[in-house]
């Protein structure tokens, strides 16, 4: 089966501008917010959603990366990764809203890991998650706060974000796994 592409560029910009506005419903404005993006997608995800929070609200939004690699509870099943670099903003997290930006919500083990490194950083005010895509299937009780699209798919499909920085352009697909 080939991959169908559920979300093209005009989708994916509608999805974040939408989630952008959330935010700053959500928070009251863009006050002590930080985003940080989960390599790889979710970083670029989470400076783009930083530039939309700062053209809606005038105020600019901190963001950075945080690497969740060393984390992960599958290190021992998964293939070696190397670590990315975390990159928390000058002003650190401590007291502040952290907004996790991601790429693709599944199973929720990603996110616990990322719960697990903020732990190590800093206290943050509240933790609040962004996601482009909710597919389900989750394993732990982790549930987005923001969401572009959910689509519903079965274990045995893969979603694909391909963003513009990486890939050339900005999609979403969902295919069969091989």
């Amino acid at each position: 089966m080939s991959a169908r592409i559920v979300l093209q560029q005009a989708d994916i910009s509608r999805a974040l501008t939408r989630i952008a506005h959330e935010i700053l419903e959500s928070n009251r404005g863009a006050g002590d917010l930080v985003l940080l993006g989960i390599p790889t997608r979710g970083v670029y995800l989470a400076a783009r959603l930083a530039a939309l929070l700062e053209e809606f609200s005038g105020q600019e939004v901190p963001v950075g990366s945080l690497d969740i690699t060393m984390y992960r509870d599958d290190l021992g099943r998964i293939p070696t990764r190397s670590p990315r670099p975390t990159s928390i903003p000058a002003g650190g997290i401590d007291g502040k809203t952290v907004i996790l930006a991601d790429d693709v919500l599944y199973s929720g083990r990603t996110i616990r890991a990322a719960l697990d490194a903020l732990g190590d950083i800093g206290r943050p005010r509240a933790v609040r998650l962004a996601t482009l895509v909710d597919r389900g299937h989750r394993e732990l009780p982790i549930r987005p706060d923001f969401v572009g699209k959910n689509l519903p798919s079965s274990k045995s499909e893969r979603i694909n974000v391909e963003l513009v920085e990486i890939d050339g352009e900005d999609r979403v697909t969902i295919g069969e796994t091989l």
